[in-house]
């Protein structure tokens, strides 16, 4: 669902914190003090939240929709670097010394909503709570060790094997069961998957259409039904 700016109550702000992991031990006051910073922006798809060049004045957190961050080449090329769904903090390069984005982060879902917090006013909130800032710190190992997996498989592993993992990693992080099948939908062209996976749109579409092909999977722009997770090869 999309937030309105104008129908979301701090109450209900609340509420959407305490399912980010990060804010688990903010007392009371804290997550008060947390709503009180705190800007809901809604936008639409290819707006972009930054750009390379922007200040890192802002700490993000993904309310609602799908984002990605990525670099683009000086030919026009893009790498997809991240993709992000809802509960995801980005935007923290600032808390780490770094004055400006290198990367961007585009909407790719129809519709977004972010909370975007000062950076200042969140340093003040880390600084009281350490608890919180380990937190921080087990999230940004989670994602280098993810950065470094991707790393792995583009030098190890060949064009169908980082396709078929993106799709099973998806699936098992944001899909859902539909009896001994699993649904994943998404806001992805196949040239992000290309961007992503380090391969060509027609590849992923060579791939994709194989998959069906031999009934391993069926696929609609929007989404993929995946036969049998164990099986897919």
């Amino acid at each position: 669902m999309r937030f309105e700016t104008d129908t979301l109550t701090d109450m209900d702000l609340k509420e959407l914190f305490r399912d980010f992991s990060i804010f688990s031990s903010l007392n009371e006051e804290e997550i008060d003090r947390l709503v009180s910073i705190s800007r809901i922006r809604n936008l639409r798809k290819n707006r972009y939240v930054f750009r390379p060049g922007d200040f890192t004045n802002k700490i993000f957190f993904l309310l609602d929709g799908t984002i990605k961050i990525g670099a683009a080449s000086p030919d026009g090329r893009e790498v997809i670097k991240s993709i992000l769904h809802p509960r995801a903090m980005f935007g923290e390069e600032g808390l780490f010394g770094i004055d400006q984005y290198q990367d961007f982060a585009k909407v790719i879902s129809s519709e977004l909503t972010i909370v975007e917090i000062r950076k200042d006013a969140f340093k003040e909130l880390m600084n009281s709570n350490n608890s919180m800032n380990f937190s921080i710190i087990n999230l940004l190992g989670k994602k280098m060790k993810k950065t470094e997996e991707r790393l792995e498989s583009l030098i190890f592993n060949d064009a169908r094997t980082r396709i078929i993992d993106f799709i099973k990693e998806n699936a098992k992080n944001f899909g859902r069961q539909v009896g001994f099948e699993m649904l994943l939908k998404h806001s992805l062209t196949q040239q992000d998957i290309a961007n992503y996976t380090g391969t060509s749109r027609q590849t992923v579409t060579s791939v994709l259409n194989d998959l069906k092909r031999t009934n391993q999977i069926h696929f609609k722009r929007k989404s993929i039904l995946i036969r049998d997770m164990a099986t897919l090869s």
